[in-house]
């Protein structure tokens, strides 16, 4: 059986609140699971996972890791199914006028899995732990705007930012945030203790990683499963054959072309939900020829952005603009033309670079994204009217995001997205930040960046978003020829309510989510 959810954009403005609706979130099934039950052992095949991975949650950089941060740990908030904020081990918060001072009250009775209890001086260590110049986490640039975090009592802390940011419970939902314990003043990763509502009993990576219900978790309404195993199975065929065989109960990144045939074998159901997910291929804008505004933007024109999404995602997605924002997003910008397949406009801006032709390498592999070689393939066969001669590059699903993400100068990407527009562009596209994959650096950009973060006026701060959006489109270094859909496939013995969209796998949250009818 399919099930098909669509994404809607409902988010409010708010100051001083205590919860916002927002980003694009999938509708309510059509048949609504029975009530949770308790027990089982739930196995998830992943098409993620690699030897490098790591527990530091600053370093977490695939949907394996990202899974396992949200089964064990907590976050001062999270992204409900409906797209909104909601609260998390932090209860409420409220907002300086100018939002320049956010102050969260954290709930009482929530216990680390050693048993003891969470306080502010933990919440201050762990996001500490991705904040000043020694450290390594991703998740830097997001936090770099707080310039104090104050411990009022044991149960309240304090965030004193460098200007206003509206939506800054937003920010502090994002996965690399976990609040884990502290010792000596620090974040304490390397036990693999934290909050949630699994305790970690094994973490072999790119293997597996095994949990146990924690029977202390302060939310009794999640953390259904007496025990979770979730395996790396990055190979498509072995996923799908444990999936079929009843090995495990769930898996994602389904073969697209099969996923109808798939649906039809009894006790599988195929899910599919829209939201901020795209793939992408990111160029090196230090690096020759791709430092070239003029050949990166003949290379934009040369994909066909229609036949990617018939052919790839066989029709579970939609066009891309080269701009990771998408249209179910507050400040899209619906008004700036679609970039077209147009060789002749791409051979222009070849001529511009000084130009007649263009020979590059493309990396790819699945652990890209699901069918990224052939996605490759395709670029190579549409570019060649335009005079550029693209050759395909597979490279090995181990170690592809160390060793080839952000290696090798032009490969293929995917992006969960962001549920806000500043988390977007300030992870991946301002300049210099960790996670900037095509190291392009925007002047302009990166002061609009600013400004609309702390702009309170709607209508001022999407003119802002929308000028972004069109430089980004006509001079940055990642080609974005599609948003795709979540598709994953899981057992009809798994019950669950509605599924969340701004993650994969119901936000990557099902561990804590689902259960066995």
């Amino acid at each position: 059986m399919t099930k098909i959810l669509s994404g809607a954009f409902n988010r409010r403005r708010f100051m001083q609140t205590t919860a916002v609706a927002g980003i694009a979130a999938s509708l309510p099934l059509s048949g609504a699971s029975a009530a949770p039950k308790k027990g089982g052992t739930m196995k998830m095949g992943k098409a993620h996972g690699s030897t490098s991975d790591t527990l530091d949650p600053g370093l977490s950089e695939n949907g394996f890791t990202l899974a396992l941060l949200f089964g064990l740990h907590g976050y001062l908030t999270e992204i409900g199914a409906d797209g909104g904020v909601k609260p998390g081990v932090a209860e409420s918060w409220e907002a300086s006028a100018d939002a320049s001072s956010w102050t969260f009250k954290l709930r009482k009775g929530v216990t680390f899995h050693d048993g003891r209890e969470l306080t502010a001086d933990d919440v201050v260590a762990a996001i500490n732990h991705h904040r000043g110049e020694q450290s390594t986490s991703a998740a830097g640039p997001i936090v770099k705007a707080i310039k104090d975090i104050k411990v009022e009592n044991p149960s309240t802390v304090t965030f004193v930012l460098d200007g206003g940011n509206a939506d800054f419970p937003f920010v502090v939902s994002d996965y690399h945030l976990a609040i884990g314990p502290s010792k000596d003043g620090k974040l304490d990763w390397k036990s693999g203790i934290g909050c949630g509502a699994y305790k970690l009993t094994r973490f072999d990576p790119g293997v597996i990683a095994t949990f146990e219900r924690y029977d202390g978790f302060w939310d009794d309404n999640r953390g259904h499963f007496d025990a979770v195993e979730m395996h790396c199975l990055v190979d498509l065929n072995a996923r799908t054959t444990a999936l079929v065989s009843g090995e495990v109960h769930a898996i994602d990144r389904l073969d697209l072309k099969t996923s109808g045939l798939l649906g039809r074998k009894p006790g599988v159901e195929i899910n599919s939900v829209a939201g901020t997910q795209h793939y992408t291929f990111a160029m090196d804008c230090r690096a020759a020829p791709y430092n070239d505004v003029n050949v990166r933007r003949a290379l934009k024109y040369a994909i066909n952005r229609e036949e990617m999404v018939e052919k790839i995602l066989f029709g579970y997605g939609s066009v891309g603009n080269d701009v990771p924002i998408g249209p179910n997003q507050r400040f899209f910008n619906s008004e700036m033309p679609q970039t077209s397949y147009d060789p002749d406009k791409a051979k222009f801006y070849l001529k511009q670079a000084g130009m007649d032709s263009l020979s590059v390498n493309l990396s790819a592999a699945d652990a890209a994204f699901g069918g990224a070689v052939d996605a490759a393939v395709l670029y190579q066969n549409s570019a060649k009217a335009a005079g550029i001669d693209i050759t395909p590059v597979r490279e090995p699903n181990d170690g592809y995001w160390s060793d080839v993400w952000m290696k090798k100068p032009f490969c293929a990407v995917y992006w969960g997205g962001r549920p806000i527009e500043d988390l977007m562009f300030s992870t991946a596209y301002q300049s210099g930040v960790a996670w900037n994959d095509s190291f392009w650096s925007n002047e302009r950009f990166d002061e609009l960046l600013l400004k609309a973060r702390a702009e309170l006026d709607e209508a001022k701060r999407r003119e802002m978003y929308y000028e972004m959006q069109v430089i980004l489109n006509e001079t940055g270094g990642v080609v974005i020829p599609m948003f795709a859909s979540y598709v994953f496939a899981t057992s009809d013995k798994i019950g669950h309510d509605k599924f969340a969209s701004n993650w994969d796998l119901d936000g990557e949250r099902w561990m804590e989510r689902w259960w066995f009818e």
